[in-house]
């Protein structure tokens, strides 16, 4: 079962009760190959970056992961800002994701969400920002599996 920890410690099933959508993609060459989407909308090359030994010729997986998780947190920040009277217009969210080898001999993964929102107030910000963080699916899908820190600037 997947779960998340609430602030008292007490496990939520996170799980989707109904699957609304499905994308679907294919890796080829695995990271210095390409992926491309069933749909085909998305068609890429994809490179080791030069940090990890590749010539960083293409996109990679962590980049991938960036655009997703940027895309989809910004969706349910202005969904929750909506909910609560608030037009988001102008904010952004943008997500780091590094790379890194772990105790396990595997390797793992870490986020930094910057997000802005220029016409709010510090505290109302928090808020729906902590608010978004309990919506995003990206949010759900890591929580407890790797460091997600949220910067509001």
């Amino acid at each position: 079962m997947t779960e998340a920890a609430t602030t008292d410690g007490t496990a939520v099933d996170t799980r989707p009760t109904k699957i609304m959508y499905v994308a679907e993609a294919t890796a080829h060459g695995g990271r210095d190959g390409y992926v491309i989407s069933q749909d085909g909308q998305l068609d890429l090359k994809v490179a080791m970056p030069p940090e990890l030994g590749g010539d960083g010729n293409g996109t990679n997986p962590e980049q991938l992961f960036a655009a997703g998780y940027s895309s989809c947190f910004h969706n349910a920040l202005i969904m929750v800002g909506n909910r609560a009277g608030y037009d988001l217009s102008g904010s952004t969210v943008a997500a780091k994701v590094g790379i890194g080898p772990n105790k396990q001999r595997g390797y793992g993964l870490a986020v930094a969400l910057s997000v802005s929102l220029p016409v709010l107030d510090a505290d109302l910000a928090a808020k729906l920002v902590d608010e978004a963080h309990e919506v995003c699916p990206y949010s759900n899908a890591t929580r407890g599996n790797i460091d997600v820190t949220i910067l509001l600037g």
